[in-house]
């Protein structure tokens, strides 16, 4: 069984291959599957080798060949015809195995600004303004103002949240103690951790038992907004 991107990665593949002789560079891949990095691609060849449906052709560049095209897939494409490549998306609500993800082919998308990448472990310099937009099911927005993050660490595992992940956050400076948020601290570190409101302080609290609550004077944090959802990709 394939993922989502494996199955798009595959067909772009053999697509590429029947078009032009050779395999696609892992710049193109990236590319068409929009992915921002070339470590996902990677991956993702692996998974797919792994299984089976591609081979590589060692001490050659750019040199792939796929071994098989699941035979689902292979009558949806001869269907559409080779111009007309979209892959067969799996519906349904996986939301009891994974909480955080909802996959379906109808799910409306509205765009936030991508901001960068946020700590969750030790803080990282702050945040800075992007035209980076990306593209966010509207399941997970609501009235209000929303921006995306990039998790860095892992000092939030215990709550689901793990590097990598891109978080979605809602702008609001006043949320209840308990909350997760975005903190900026004195002005040049960003965190995301667990508000814990004490008097004139404040507590930022991780979830992974390896990291220490950091206890800050209420006036050298600015709460930069608070978790409203977040979105993986495997």
């Amino acid at each position: 069984m394939l993922t989502r991107k494996q199955h798009e990665l595959l067909l772009y593949i053999d697509r590429h291959l029947k078009q032009t002789g050779f395999s696609p560079s892992f710049d193109e891949m990236k590319d068409a599957l929009g992915l921002r990095s070339k470590s996902g691609i990677h991956r993702l060849i692996s998974a797919l080798e792994e299984r089976g449906f591609v081979r590589r052709k060692h001490h050659r560049a750019r040199a792939l060949e796929v071994v098989q095209i699941p035979q689902i897939e292979a009558a949806d494409t001869a269907m559409r015809g080779a111009d007309a490549f979209s892959p067969t998306v799996i519906k349904g609500d996986f939301t009891p195995i994974l909480p955080a993800v909802q996959v379906a082919a109808t799910v409306d998308a509205v765009r936030v600004p991508f901001l960068g990448r946020i700590a969750a472990g030790h803080p990282i310099e702050a945040i800075s303004d992007t035209t980076n937009l990306i593209d966010v099911p509207a399941g997970l927005v609501g009235a209000g103002t929303y921006y995306a993050l990039e998790v860095c660490g892992d000092s939030m595992i215990e709550a689901g949240i793990l590097d990598g992940d891109t978080v979605i956050v809602r702008q609001d400076r006043n949320p209840e103690n308990g909350e997760i948020v975005v903190a900026l601290i004195e002005g040049h570190e960003v965190t995301l951790k667990r508000l814990r409101r004490k008097g004139s302080t404040i507590a930022l609290e991780p979830a992974n038992a390896r990291y220490e609550t950091r206890i800050i004077p209420a006036d050298k944090v600015a709460i930069q907004g608070s978790l409203a959802g977040l979105i993986r990709r495997y």
